[in-house]
């Protein structure tokens, strides 16, 4: 924490500053519940200084020139790597998360910012478009989008704050972003230090440490953001699109999911049971692309269920930091209560366990339930917990039916041995993504991220987060006189 314990500030216009709030925040250590940093909260005033800031500064930033922007994001790479242990010490620390897992989320953020430093030339770039009309030439032109705000989850922080953050700088525009306080180093304090070292200019990054019961809807309702850009649940993620359609402005929402793993009836045991193993527990099943549904066909189904839960009761679980840890705390004892709450319910409504998870201070050890209905309540909820719910199929495509049948529709997979078959039933999927032979989660900078239905609006990745974070301008060039019919 040596680089960032003095840093427990926001970063408004290129500086750290105090919070000017009368309250403070304690960020604490998931898993021992140690206090990691006391933040002053900022204001709803100094909320609407950052965005003033953001807007001035990014009428230059705009027209700043593509090598200067690549440099910068550069810089901030080699910032992330040259501070790697501490960062991932400190990423560990504060969201409960495992040494692996912190490394894979440090490792996706610098996949962002080289992705990023592609992108910087997207903007002003001149594309020529035929007319039918005489003399005329037209050009297209993608603009900067303006000031974006930015708010990320406790899960990912770093990974899902800077995959917005990122492509908004390479793009000229500039950000004003609100972590989770929970998270506030890894969410924020890091990324904002980075940024600090690179050289961006003043007020085209702005972070702020702070809470809803301090801004309110601030980060919404202010007019000068052009877009949201929103990571976490579907409510709040409604509540957001009420609020930007009302004021006409755009959205980038990844929201909830309930992810099914489909096992089909020619599929490798061993190996479906490897990945769904890791795409439920990974991060103890915080993470918006999680298995939540094992979906297996009746042939494979007692077979599946016995391997499956040897290998769940045997991960081992403890402090974070320990590398040999697989199952960490919770973020805090409110979302572990009200797991318990779901494995309570799941019982009183004849829930059949077939692995009885147990809690170890702020640790929920795997909890596995069988013979679930897809309509059962437990089966229609997003866990984001180490409880997953394994449902029988009678045939193939009806593993597909059960598959669809939810309002949420981000991640999925499936595991066959014929990929062909794989492929097809993938398309009939109402996700945004199909993983074959493989888990749920998965992410990469230049693939189109993101869900359908419930689970959001838009999607990530190069290029097409470039569309989302510009806007298009048409210039006609009429070269001839032009003759009007009047």
């Amino acid at each position: 924490m040596k680089t960032f314990e003095t840093r427990n500030k926001s970063f408004i216009n290129g500086s750290w500053t105090e919070g000017l709030s009368q309250r403070t925040y304690d960020i604490l250590n998931p898993y021992d519940h140690s206090v990691i940093s006391t933040v002053r909260l900022a204001t709803a005033k100094q909320l609407e200084e950052a965005f003033t800031i953001a807007k001035e500064a990014q009428k230059k930033w705009a027209k700043s020139k593509p090598e200067e922007r690549r440099e910068v994001i550069l810089k901030a790479a080699e910032f992330l790597r040259n501070h790697r242990e501490e960062i991932v010490e400190v990423f560990s620390r504060e969201t409960g998360g495992t040494l692996l897992k912190a490394n894979i989320e440090l490792d996706l953020g610098l996949e962002i910012l080289e992705e990023a430093a592609k992108m910087v030339n997207e903007i002003y770039h001149v594309r020529e478009i035929p007319s039918n009309i005489g003399g005329k030439v037209n050009h297209v032109y993608r603009l900067p989008l303006g000031v974006i705000s930015s708010i990320s989850p406790f899960n990912f922080p770093f990974n899902l704050s800077m995959r917005t953050i990122a492509p908004a700088i390479a793009l000229g525009n500039s950000v004003v972003h609100k972590p989770d306080i929970q998270v506030g180093f890894t969410g924020g304090v890091v990324i904002a230090a980075a940024f600090e070292y690179a050289g961006l200019p003043k007020g085209v990054f702005n972070m702020i440490l702070t809470d809803l019961e301090e801004i309110g809807d601030g980060m919404l309702t202010n007019p000068i953001p052009k877009l949201i850009s929103f990571t976490g649940s579907t409510p709040v993620g409604r509540h957001i699109g009420e609020i930007a359609g009302k004021h006409l402005k755009r959205v980038a929402l990844e929201l909830g999911g309930n992810n099914p793993f489909i096992v089909l009836s020619d599929a490798d045991v061993d190996r479906a049971v490897d990945a769904a193993i890791f795409g439920k527990f990974i991060h103890q099943g915080q993470i918006c692309m999680c298995i939540n549904r094992i979906i297996v066909h009746k042939d494979l189904y007692e077979q599946f269920i016995s391997k499956f839960v040897e290998r769940a009761k045997a991960l081992p679980y403890g402090n974070p930091l320990d590398p040999k840890t697989v199952i960490g705390p919770l973020i805090n004892e409110r979302q572990l209560e009200k797991a318990l709450g779901f494995i309570e319910e799941a019982k009183r409504d004849g829930a059949n366990v077939a692995l009885e998870g147990k809690r170890v201070g702020n640790i929920l050890t795997p909890t596995v339930f069988r013979d679930v209905k897809n309509s059962d309540k437990i089966a229609q909820m997003e866990m984001f917990s180490p409880i997953v719910s394994i449902i029988p199929a009678e045939t193939d495509e009806e593993a597909i039916e059960i598959a669809n049948d939810t309002e949420y529709g981000l991640s999925s997979a499936i595991f066959t041995t014929d990929l062909e078959k794989g492929e097809r039933f993938g398309l009939m999927i109402d996700s945004g993504m199909t993983h074959i032979n493989d888990q749920s989660v998965n992410d990469a900078p230049n693939v189109p991220f993101g869900g359908n239905k419930m689970s959001g609006l838009g999607r990530f990745g190069n290029p097409w987060i470039v569309d989302e974070f510009t806007v298009t301008k048409w210039i006609s060039l009429q070269t001839k006189y032009r003759e009007f019919p009047f």
